[in-house]
């Protein structure tokens, strides 16, 4: 077991991707390419890391002593797994409790339409339809997903947070992961919508 050091030495100040990381393994044990791949089908929508960054980040973990590798499994192609150690679920606990200011925009689009204001027409039509585009795929796919783990088929409260009771036997778990992807489902359809008033506004006559 991995010997615990002083957490400021080991890790950045931001230190939202090791609880991510920590995170993924307090759902369940994993090896390192295991948990990139569950970091892209999840956690990774509204925080993204490289692969290199994840494995670097569980190397610290397990220097902080939050997290152990456990022996790999013989066979070839067998890779080690790791899993959370209390010391990391009291670090996790500790996180979650902890006062954090919320993140302020930062989006070039909303300079690039005062530029417009102040320039005029300059071409960036092309760039909102662009980003209508991708904004309504990542709505699709989070309404895809949301139908096929956290709504009975015809269920009228897709992509609402704010909707009903929830359904018969479904824990606590699951109603707070529903709510971290309905949050995303929110966002996309804010931007969509923003984005197309926003180009609707390009569009009226210039001063």
């Amino acid at each position: 077991m991995a010997r615990c050091r002083p957490l400021r030495s080991l890790l950045r100040s931001d230190m939202s991707l090791p609880h991510a990381l920590l995170t993924a393994l307090a759902e369940r044990p994993g090896s390192g390419s295991e948990l990139a791949d569950r970091f892209d089908r999840s956690i990774g929508y509204f925080w993204q890391a490289t692969h290199q960054q994840i494995y670097r980040e569980l190397g610290r973990l397990e220097q902080a002593g939050w997290i152990e590798s456990l022996p790999a499994e013989s066979g070839r192609g067998r890779k080690r797994a790791y899993r959370i150690l209390p010391a990391g679920k009291k670090e996790l606990r500790r996180w979650i409790a902890e006062p954090e200011d919320p993140t302020p925009l930062r989006e070039a689009l909303m300079v690039r339409l005062r530029a417009e204001a102040v320039l005029g027409p300059a071409g960036l039509e092309d760039e909102i339809r662009r980003r209508i585009a991708l904004h309504q795929e990542k709505l699709d796919l989070y309404l895809q997903i949301e139908a096929r783990d956290f709504l009975a088929a015809g269920d009228p409260a897709a992509g609402d947070p704010a909707a009903g009771a929830p359904a018969a036997g479904e824990s606590r778990t699951k109603r707070l992961q529903h709510l971290v992807l309905q949050a995303g489902i929110a966002n996309e359809r804010f931007w969509v919508e923003f984005s197309q008033h926003a180009l609707d506004t390009l569009r009226l006559p210039k001063d």
